[in-house]
This record gives structure tokens, C-alpha cells and sequence, in this order.
């Protein structure tokens, strides 16, 4: 028996209990063997629902529970770190036929997983411009800090993460939505990027000042707030300097 017979047999209870299983008195395991695999599909279902609790309110729960049973069977986890179980949930939901008519689930995914990689990205020191002068500020070459991440997306998928997790927010607007999701004393927070905010990230790779930047920014957005974003990444800690030694 291979181990792949063996997850796959773990996994779906369709399966027959793998052959030459057997209990402490040397009997045939059936019975203990699904009680086991029950509480291994629990267990990854649950994690599942942990990490992606958005995607469950927009589902509900049967539904959900529906969904990542699927999901297990077919992409079974490949460590026991469970909390990062289901990195592979986006492109899993991109190709789902049955929820071929909620295409925007799978960027909810994305920003789901992006959360949960935030909370476990390295710590980084956040870049402090106290004491520079504008000159010296806009000739810094920041880049995004490990734990900041932009999406983007032809959905609103920001407005309806806050719709289903900030009481009274209200309903999405039928338009697409840049993502900035930033992590401050461990705590990651989704923010909606303004006008010129993706283009103002993208180009900040270490190498290039920060004048340039907005410079890009508002080659893409000429009405572009850029106080705004300048104080929306600096207040959320999403850069750091290309020099610092990530821990």
C-alpha cells in the first residue's frame, strides 16, 4: 500500500479501509480506521473554515463543508502545519464548474489566504521618515514589507470581505477594487487602495525613490490623492527599507 493509496483512502469515505490495517490485537482496523479518517476530514474542514470565514458566510455552512470536503480529497495537505492549510483554495475555485456563476470567489480566497500569509510573514522594521526632510523622504528606496501584499481584482473584493466582517458596511458596488493588506502588531487589516495606490506599490522594489513612485502613480491616476497614500502606507507599516535584515 503506497502512501497515496493510503490519503486517498484517508480522505474519502467512499474508500475501502486500506488492506493490511489492522488493530493492537491484530484484527482488521475498519472501524477504528473510520473513526480516524472522520476525525482527520473534521479536522482539516475546520481549518478550512478558520481560514477562509468569508468564503463561508458567502456559501454557508452545509455548502461550505460541501466545498472542502471536494477540496481535501482532491488537494490533501502536504505538512501538518494546519493553519496554512488551503493555499491552493484560489485556483481550486477558479476552475469549480458548479460556482462557475460566483467567478469573484476565487479572489475572496485570494485575499483570504493573503490575510492568513501576513499574519505569518517575518517581522520587519517599518519605515520611519521622523526627522527626514521631504527631499531626503522622497529619495528613500523603500520596499513593501514581507507582510504587505496587493491584489487585484475586477471585483469588489474588498467591500465584500468588509460586507460579511465590519457590521453595518455597506452592500459592494459592481466595480473592480485594489487590495493593500498590511500587518501591524500582528494584527493583518485589508485596505482599500485608492487611485494610483497599485501602481505607487508596484513600483516600489527597493531600487526606486520614493518620488518616482508617485510619479507612477500619477501617470495612472493624474488626480491622485498622493498625501493620502503616502499616510496609508506609511500608518499601516507596509514598507520597510530594502537594507534591513528581515527576522
Amino acid at each position: 500500500m503506497g502512501q497515496t493509496d493510503f490519503t486517498a483512502a484517508l480522505l474519502d469515505p467512499e474508500k475501502p479501509v486500506p488492506e493490511g490495517l489492522v488493530d493492537p490485537q491484530g484484527r482488521p482496523a475498519g472501524k477504528r480506521f473510520d473513526v480516524y479518517r472522520n476525525n482527520v476530514t473534521s479536522s482539516l474542514i475546520a481549518a478550512l473554515e478558520t481560514g477562509f470565514p468569508v468564503l463561508q458566510k458567502l456559501l454557508g455552512e452545509s455548502s461550505f463543508k460541501t466545498l472542502a470536503t471536494l477540496f481535501l480529497r482532491a488537494h490533501p495537505p502536504t505538512s501538518g502545519a494546519l493553519q496554512r492549510y488551503g493555499d491552493a483554495m484560489p485556483g481550486f475555485l477558479a476552475g469549480f464548474k458548479p460556482l462557475a456563476s460566483l467567478p469573484y470567489l476565487a479572489d475572496i480566497a485570494r485575499l483570504e489566504l493573503a490575510i492568513r500569509t501576513s499574519y505569518h510573514a517575518a517581522d520587519h522594521h517599518p519605515l520611519d521618515p521622523a526627522g527626514l526632510d521631504p527631499e531626503a523622504m522622497m529619495a528613500l528606496t523603500p520596499r513593501l514589507a514581507p507582510a504587505t501584499h496587493i491584489l487585484t481584482s475586477p471585483y469588489p473584493i474588498y467591500s465584500i470581505w468588509r460586507m460579511n466582517m465590519v457590521a453595518g458596511a455597506p452592500k459592494p458596488a459592481p466595480v473592480s477594487e485594489d487590495v493593500l493588506i498590511t500587518r501591524v502588531n500582528f494584527d493583518p487589516t485589508p485596505h482599500l487602495l485608492p487611485p494610483g495606490g497599485r501602481q505607487f506599490a508596484e513600483a516600489l522594489d527597493g531600487c526606486t525613490p520614493i518620488a518616482a513612485a508617485i510619479e507612477a502613480a500619477m501617470i495612472a491616476a493624474p488626480r491622485a490623492d498622493i498625501a493620502g497614500l503616502l499616510t496609508l502606507f506609511l500608518s499601516s507599516q507596509a514598507l520597510t527599507l530594502p537594507t534591513e535584515k528581515v527576522q
